[in-house]
């Protein structure tokens, strides 16, 4: 059976798992209210999307 001669470094072991990070989510802004959401969907906090509001929010009343 196969025996490794010397210890692999952290370094040389690091270089070699360098390809599964995970990949950074794409973010834009909301044109409307500025929040951050995906690129091409619908803005989650106040439902805008092309110029048009797609999703009706209620409205929220202030005690």
């Amino acid at each position: 059976m196969a025996v490794p001669k010397r210890k692999t470094s952290k370094h040389r072991k690091r270089k070699r798992r360098s390809h599964l990070a995970l990949p950074v989510p794409a973010a834009t802004r909301c044109s409307r209210c500025g929040a951050y959401k995906k690129p091409h969907t619908v803005c989650d906090s106040c439902g805008y999307y092309r110029g048009a509001d797609v999703l009706a929010k209620p409205l929220e009343e202030k005690s």
